[in-house]
């Protein structure tokens, strides 16, 4: 599947039915408050890692209690799915997914890295990317790519899993994206915001399309684990 087509299916999937899953109303209950505290933690956490100083051992342990946070709550919410493409059943159905996920990560990376291209100049803009991608440069960027990918699993099983199961479909995509955007606040980085709306919007109609995580963890990925090995080139700082 090249990117093309994985837009494509991505707007398709915008005004296409979604995957309804019936639950009981003792489940949705489970889901909401469980959700509800793992938002508030994770909320937490996320403020507390990024205020940890580049080179400092402790950002280690906060971005493993990050992710930590973000997968047990999404997991003891209730049963999540990784989904399959309408119309398909089985493994087939599964790699659609991930060929679809991998051609939407590759094009929001290419997108992002092209605009951290353009805002490289502006200062303002440019200095909290590099103060984020600083834990990489001082630290150990095998430990950090690996705690990039715990994290971005873990916002998918929560985000796209639990928290769009608790919300109930009809709302679903855009309260999960508003809500994934508003985390995001306190790293005090308008690029950032941005950058998890949009990520929040795709994510969030692959869950609609497909009717599961699987398909948002492998664009995810792609997406986080791409930034932090290219943006330093797109930033001129490698």
């Amino acid at each position: 599947m090249n990117p093309v087509t994985g837009l494509r299916a991505i707007l398709d999937a915008a005004r296409a039915e979604p995957v309804v899953r019936e639950e009981s109303a003792e489940l949705l209950v489970q889901r909401r408050w469980i959700s509800s505290v793992t938002l508030a933690v994770g909320s937490f956490m996320l403020a507390l890692t990024l205020r940890v100083p580049a080179g400092d051992p402790a950002f280690y342990g906060a971005t493993l209690a990050l992710g930590a946070t973000w997968i047990i709550g999404g997991l003891l919410s209730g049963k999540l799915h990784l989904g399959t493409l309408p119309g398909t059943t089985g493994p087939r159905g599964t790699r659609g997914v991930v060929l679809q996920g991998v051609a939407l990560g590759a094009l929001l990376l290419a997108l992002f890295l092209a605009g951290a291209a353009l805002v490289a100049p502006v200062q303002v803009l440019r200095e909290p990317l590099v103060a984020l991608l600083d834990h990489a440069r001082y630290g150990g960027l095998p430990i950090v790519a690996a705690l990039t990918a715990l994290v971005a699993i873990g916002e998918e099983i929560f985000f796209r899993g639990a928290l769009y199961a608790a919300v109930g479909d009809r709302q679903a995509l855009l309260v999960t994206t508003l809500v994934y955007a508003l985390t995001t606040i306190p790293s005090g980085m308008p690029l950032m915001v941005i950058a998890a709306a949009l990520l929040g919007v795709v994510a969030g109609l692959q869950r609609r399309i497909t009717g599961g995580v699987l398909g948002g963890v492998v664009t995810h990925l792609i997406w986080s684990l791409g930034l932090l090995f290219l943006l330093p080139l797109a930033l001129g700082i490698a």
